[in-house]
């Protein structure tokens, strides 16, 4: 005998549900809808409506449904938001289009197996419950995002708080980090099905209710923006930075590294007496075992108060692993001291997992400067005329916990770059914002030195206050403040609000005991 009562999730059905093909490109469009919250696009309230677009698919779904419909929402994401990667694949990874093509989805793919597994575990937590899936939803992606961040070295990439250092919850950042930023716009996306849905079931206290403690956060952020968790000092700090603009075909040629060392110190002929002067990444493309007489020139010509800062592969012996290994480094001369061994690599742009058994194969296996060693935790900041500065080389400055964590100790960020690596795709944009939102959080200017762009003065609220084109050569000159103090996100991390995704885990769930 069967019956004509419509299950919980059934309540919850629309055309977007029910209809399979319209479902899987609704989730293809709402992955790639979260792609345009990001730059250079900046449409940021996508970012619940994506949510709920999601919702609107996924909610009626038998619980085994829902690992397609997550990796469909990942492929939308990723495919239109990191497929960048086959610029370094196709034209600098000496690789056929066919293969960087296939490369390409391998990865794209593989991400968005992420977003299939987390989809999966919140069917699995919330069975049929529609409201349970929907109490569940912010605390689930939260956590996926958080794992996406270290899981075989991390993508922190994409995340959808990022895109609110332009938007109105951006004013939270300081005090929940990104990830607390992003728990927000999924719950807010969330809110507005279930007002749907309450509506429909026409209890309109509860509507106002939800829909008023939804908005809260965005009609009061503008305010707690304005709130000031660090202390400027009161001297400013002048400051230059080269953009040498070098093409990356011949920054590892041979032929070609004296003429990048001379460009850069010709770029640096009018700022010597700078108080801190800045070269990207790999600026000086030789070790610094071999790299003296050019030190010590960069020495000779610096004023008597300033220092360059400059990134330099390293050579030389770790007493972690206990060998003779590459480091990819940042080093101060001049009135300053310390170097720094970036600790975050990019898997095949630093170094080849696996390498015993992919190098050789094809040409983006055996890339130049691929066989860097990661470097010790707990590093120093440098030192530049008595400022303490944290640098973040690349990729590093997109891990939001380890940034936050590192900036306790320092008055000044700065972050070099080489996303020459990445043409004029929108991922060196993207990279500029995740710079911008670590600046945000830590409530401190962040230096941004690159070598084709965007090379730009980042200043304690996320805002740019100088900036360089892309794909020019050019000094940019400014004065930027040290800070004093840290944000309420820099002493806890996102180690709150991963405890509350928790918490809504543990007692939200359906939880199954047995008979006996």
């Amino acid at each position: 005998m069967t019956s004509n009562t419509p299950t919980r999730t059934s309540m919850l059905t629309s055309p977007l549900s029910e209809h399979p093909w319209l479902r899987a490109a609704t989730l293809l469009i709402a992955g790639a809808m979260q792609t345009l919250t990001f730059s250079p696009f900046n449409w940021w309230w996508l970012g619940p409506v994506s949510v709920a677009l999601i919702l609107l698919c996924c909610l009626p779904l038998a619980p085994k449904k829902l690992f397609r419909a997550g990796w469909l929402v990942g492929l939308g994401l990723f495919g239109t938001g990191a497929s960048w990667v086959y610029v370094s694949i196709s034209e600098h990874g000496n690789t056929s289009i066919p293969l960087a093509i296939i490369l390409t989805v391998i990865f794209v793919a593989g991400l968005a197996l992420v977003h299939g597994l987390t989809f999966w575990a919140w069917g699995k937590l919330a069975k049929e419950s529609p409201v349970r899936r929907m109490l569940l939803f912010p605390a689930v992606w939260i956590l996926a995002d958080w794992i996406r961040g270290w899981l075989l070295t991390g993508f922190p990439w994409l995340y959808l708080g990022t895109a609110h250092v332009d938007g109105p919850l951006g004013g939270f950042a300081p005090l929940v980090g990104v990830h607390g930023v992003t728990f927000w716009v999924t719950v807010t996306g969330v809110a507005v099905i279930a007002c749907w849905w309450l509506a429909r079931n026409a209890r309109y206290a509860s509507t106002s209710l939800v829909a008023v403690l939804a908005l809260l956060p965005w009609v009061s952020g503008p305010a707690v923006a304005t709130a000031q968790w660090t202390t400027l000092d009161e001297e400013p700090t002048t400051y230059a930075s080269m953009q040498g603009n070098i093409p990356q075909q011949i920054k590892w040629d041979p032929d070609f590294l004296r003429d990048q060392i001379v460009a850069y110190l010709e770029l640096t002929e009018d700022h010597w007496d700078t108080d801190l002067i800045l070269w990207p990444e790999t600026a000086i493309p030789i070790p610094q075992d071999e790299a003296g007489k050019v030190i010590d020139h960069i020495a000779e010509e610096l004023g008597e108060n300033s220092t360059l800062i400059t990134g330099i592969p390293w050579y030389g012996f770790s007493d972690r692993i206990e060998d003779y290994t590459f480091h990819n480094s940042i080093m101060a001369i001049g009135n300053g001291d310390g170097i720094y061994h970036k600790q975050k690599l990019v898997p095949f742009g630093e170094y080849v997992p696996l390498q015993q058994w992919l190098r050789g194969l094809i040409g983006f296996f055996d890339l130049p400067m691929s066989s860097f060693s990661r470097g010790p935790s707990n590093q120093s900041p440098l030192d530049a005329n008595g400022t303490d500065i944290m640098p973040f080389i690349c990729y590093e400055v997109a891990y939001p916990d380890f940034v936050a964590s590192n900036a306790r100790n320092a008055g000044l960020l700065l972050t070099i770059s080489n996303d020459g690596w990445f043409g004029d795709s929108i991922g060196p944009l993207q990279h500029l914002q995740i710079a911008r939102m670590r600046a945000l959080e830590t409530g401190r200017y962040m230096l941004r030195g690159t070598n084709n762009g965007v090379t730009a003065i980042i200043d304690h609220k996320g805002q740019i206050t100088e900036t360089i084109p892309q794909f020019e050569r050019g000094v940019l000159t400014g004065e930027v403040y040290a800070a004093e103090g840290n944000t309420p996100y820099m002493l806890s991390g996102s180690w709150p609000v991963l405890t509350l995704a928790a918490i809504l885990i543990v007692f939200v769930r359906v939880r199954v005991i047995p008979k006996n």
